[in-house]
């Protein structure tokens, strides 16, 4: 008996595995061709078969795994240990959340590609640390969770009624087997099986881990968009699980910790040896550039991305005010500048600390909160003689970023509440409310260094664009005639008028600030690009550059070179060589931008003024119309994307000291 039911049962999880692989098919079938405007130009019908056959084998993990759960309930323990009990039941209980749990993972995949141009992954990882409430309300308001979870569900029953058809078809017996020897034989067979299955179905079609897939090299077409669609959702959620425990563990790629002071040396001025990581990376000042300011702006504006101020962007009339700075004679802006990551806190922490993005959540170390680094931007300012405030838009228990600053030594920390600002939605209060506040508490009795990070350019993008005197229907026609292979041009224009917002409310404070204090200095750039994209196939670099913008008395383009390169670990070093006077000392892993090209990159890009490109593999793209090899530009930075990271790595995890 045992041996016919365990057979019967072993039919039903073959039906179970097909009908699942080939349901997860179908999905990635369908999210092709939703967003098929996402595919490369260049793509052919051969790398989208390529792709989902290699999808397929990638799936065979997923599937397998949703029967593992059905095999072991009901074939193992059901069939072998009650053989009298039917669990025909548990196992369609079980199909039944695998569907629902797949069907609400497709749904939910629609809003997040168009957010992130990508499948499951380090977003969520990031997301783990991020305001739960945020997030969850944005998704209401924004993502419109209840009628897609609706949909969901609904979809989900339908196919679980075909699943139920599927396990109701018939199942064959075994002959009736008299012969001991013939029991055992087909006892062995079916063992054979379900190993040999295992295997095959745990590789992804192979049968060693030297041939099988896995979401770090599935990638094999050229086409970025294909290449994240291999991936099903669950393969996804794996791929954020993974990336999670390893910023948890501080994983990275190019953190060289068994060769620490060999980073160091590239990083110093010729410092060959020291006990500590800043006795490498201190810096002296050979003279201030300019006088020094009364008071310094570092805004870093919510998604503010470079691209509006491109000029093939230039009829959308979104970035007009930071076009109007640009062109001051007493400015200076690059258009080859990358943030610190994709996430905002990564950017802040990047501006605050100096320290590159290591896979760590800076913010969340105890390290953070019980000493300050020595690359840190405060002490630093101080000692040229200024207070240090931090002004947010939104509240002070998100991502720890009060504490974080505070115990980075900012004399004060200024959010939302402090200044009674209205709420805007679960983010904050207004960019205007933000930067009224900070004018209403500027005097000139004391020097002062304000980093601002504003809120407004935010899903739910709810702000009266109308009351503001953006008019979205003029907008919409622009992105039509202008981009018309946006899908959504519509939703684009409130995701465009929202940015304009940022960019006038910015505008007019730093107008009205220099007319009040003409002796100040203004640093404005992004937290990150990555949320708003100008089109299915955004370029790297439009979704990663954020601009960089310097404007302020003595300021001139004389001291930087056109299309410099940097990052947000460059601003600190960048002020205190302008303005520092000669002799002074300061700690930092990147150089000043006044002292030529500096290493632009992120977790996942890197950029210099010809290309951008993956770090992770080859890919890269043209930004100099030469249409050339640009392989020898990540070539020559990659020790410099090393040696950061190294550095970066020591501080956060060991410290100052190397041999401690």
């Amino acid at each position: 008996m045992r041996l016919d039911k365990f057979f019967r049962n072993l039919q039903q999880d073959i039906k179970t595995f097909i009908f699942f692989l080939l349901l997860i098919c179908l999905f990635r079938i369908a999210f092709i061709c939703f967003f098929h405007d996402s595919l490369d130009a260049s793509t052919a019908n051969a790398d989208i078969i390529m792709a989902n056959l290699a999808g397929m084998r990638l799936s065979m993990k997923s599937a397998g795994a949703i029967m593992a759960v059905g095999f072991i309930s009901c074939t193992v323990i059901g069939g072998l240990i009650f053989p009298r009990i039917n669990f025909y039941k548990l196992r369609l209980t079980l199909g039944g959340i695998g569907i629902t749990l797949l069907t609400i993972l497709f749904c939910a995949r629609f809003p997040y590609y168009k957010l992130f141009h990508a499948g499951f992954g380090a977003e969520i990882a990031e997301g783990l640390q991020d305001d739960h409430q945020a997030i969850f309300s944005t998704m209401l308001d924004e993502y419109q969770l209840i009628p897609r979870l609706a949909v969901a569900i609904l979809l989900s029953f339908v196919i679980f009624m075909a699943y139920r058809r599927v396990i109701r078809t018939r199942t064959f017996g075994l002959p009736n087997v008299k012969v001991m020897r013939h029991s055992v034989l087909a006892w062995i067979s079916m063992l054979v099986f379900v190993l040999v299955s295992f295997f095959f179905i745990r590789f992804g079609g192979s049968f060693s881990y030297t041939h099988s897939l896995n979401w770090e090299n599935a990638g094999i077409t050229g086409d970025t968009f294909l290449n994240e669609m291999i991936l099903d959702d669950l393969q996804g959620l794996y791929r954020a699980q993974s990336i999670y425990k390893r910023m948890k563990t501080g994983k990275i790629e190019y953190v060289d910790s068994e060769n620490i002071r060999d980073s160091l040396r590239l990083l110093s001025d010729g410092n060959q040896s020291s006990d500590k990581v800043s006795g490498y990376i201190t810096h002296i000042v050979k003279g201030a550039k300019i006088k020094k300011p009364r008071h310094i702006f570092i805004i870093l504006g919510e998604s503010w991305a470079e691209w509006p101020l491109l000029p093939k962007y230039e009829g959308l009339h979104v970035a007009d005010g930071l076009k109007s700075l640009m062109q001051r004679p007493d400015a200076y802006h690059t258009d080859t500048f990358m943030p610190n990551g994709e996430f905002t806190m990564i950017g802040i922490t990047g501006v605050v600390t100096g320290l590159s993005e290591v896979g760590i959540r800076v913010n969340n170390r105890p390290r953070t909160f019980n000493e300050v680094y020595p690359t840190s931007m405060a002490p630093q300012f101080k000692s040229l003689g200024y207070n240090v405030d931090f002004w947010y838009g939104g509240y002070p228990s998100w991502d720890n970023i009060k504490r974080t600053v505070l115990a980075q030594g900012f004399d004060h920390f200024w959010s939302c509440p402090d200044f009674g600002g209205t709420r805007q939605s679960i983010w904050g209060t207004t960019d205007e409310n933000i930067f009224g506040a900070l004018s209403s508490h500027i005097n000139d009795e004391a020097p002062t260094v304000h980093v601002i990070m504003t809120v407004s350019n935010h899903p739910p993008y709810n702000l009266d664009l109308a009351a503001e005197g953006f008019d979205t229907v003029t907008e919409t026609n622009r992105i039509k005639e202008i981009m018309p292979e946006v899908k959504n041009p519509e939703e684009l224009a409130v995701e465009l008028g929202h940015y304009w917002y940022m960019d006038k409310v910015v505008t007019a404070f730093v107008n009205a600030t220099l007319e009040k204090y003409p002796d100040s200095l203004f640093v404005i750039t992004g937290d990150h690009a990555v949320r708003m994209d100008p089109g299915p196939n955004t370029s790297l670099y439009e979704h990663q550059a954020v601009p960089f913008v310097i404007v302020g008395d003595g300021i001139s383009a004389d001291y930087f070179a056109e299309h410099m390169t940097g990052g947000h670990t460059a601003i600190a070093p960048t002020l205190i060589e302008l303005i520092a006077p000669e002799g002074f000392e300061y700690v930092s892993i990147a150089r000043s931008m006044t002292l030529g090209a500096q290493p632009a990159f992120n977790r996942n890009v890197w950029l210099t003024n010809r290309a951008a490109g993956n770090i992770a593999d080859d890919k890269a793209e043209d930004l100099a119309g030469m249409n050339g090899d640009y392989s020898s530009d990540k070539e020559s930075l990659l020790p410099w994307i090393r040696a950061m990271r190294t550095a970066s790595w020591q501080l956060i995890m060991k410290g100052d000291n190397l041999d401690g």
